[in-house]
């Protein structure tokens, strides 16, 4: 069974930084496309970052130089570092796989993604 489990969320001034991770179990990491999204009260689910099966990383404009994706397959586990948090990143963080589709379906840096964690908030204040 698969299972994408997230962590690492919480409260930050801005400025700040928080690593998030994803565990994931039922699955090699490497062979499917994995991806960090976001989701702000009132707005559409977004891409932020996402791995392909060839190892190319893509980000959304607004995280360049900011966010690091990285992922660490002995462990199957993805990462997210956020470095300079703003309050406009303030959103729940979700990891997810193109290994399924589900109840949402994104496309992001050439993967279709549809399999979800059950995701980690961050807030970020001024």
């Amino acid at each position: 069974q698969v299972h994408l489990v997230e962590s690492g969320g919480g409260s930050v001034q801005s400025g700040g930084s928080l690593r998030l991770s994803c565990v994931v179990s039922g699955y090699t990491v490497r062979r499917y496309c994995m991806g960090w999204f976001r989701q702000a009260p009132g707005k559409e689910r977004e891409g932020v970052a996402a791995i392909d099966t060839d190892g190319r990383i893509s980000y959304a404009d607004s995280v360049k130089g900011r966010f690091t994706i990285s992922q660490d397959n002995a462990k199957n586990t993805l990462y997210l570092q956020m470095s300079s948090l703003e309050p406009e990143d303030t959103a729940m963080y979700y990891c997810a796989s193109n290994i399924g589709s589900g109840a949402y379906y994104y496309t992001f840096a050439g993967c279709g993604f549809g399999y979800w964690g059950q995701g980690t908030h961050v807030t970020v204040s001024s």
